[in-house]
């Protein structure tokens, strides 16, 4: 490298190495926004302010993918623009993977509900 070619990049000092900057406000943005999406839930099932425990049940995983989100862009900085768009990619494919998680958990929990609880018990029959 020439020391021409040095002397004109030597002001440059904007190093743009594919990964997103972190910073302490950031990070206390991501926090807050984790305790919110914590308590707004929390809140929800203690009052039964909502009128079904189904309904209940899709605002918590509605929070709950927010809050995945929230997690992998101010923890783990992922965003379009580092490295090379991939972390966006990881986070469709983290999407992805979340609903089917969440969809085969509530599918497995209403199955074992309805099929391993006998009768009797439910109704008060003996």
């Amino acid at each position: 490298m020439s020391t021409d070619t040095h002397a004109a990049h030597a002001g440059d000092h904007h190093h743009d190495d594919g990964h997103a900057q972190s910073t302490f406000s950031g990070y206390m943005l991501g926090f807050v926004l984790s305790v919110v999406l914590t308590a707004i839930p929390f809140w929800l099932v203690m009052s039964g302010t909502l009128p079904s425990k189904q309904i209940t049940a899709l605002v918590i995983m509605a929070f709950a993918v927010v809050q995945i989100v929230v997690h992998m862009i101010y923890f783990l900085h992922m965003s379009p623009k580092s490295e090379n768009g991939w972390s966006m990619m990881a986070l469709i494919f983290t999407i992805v993977m979340v609903v089917i998680a969440l969809s085969g958990s509530l599918w497995v929990m209403n199955h074992l509900n309805s099929n391993m609880m006998p009768i009797h018990e439910m109704t008060g029959m003996k």
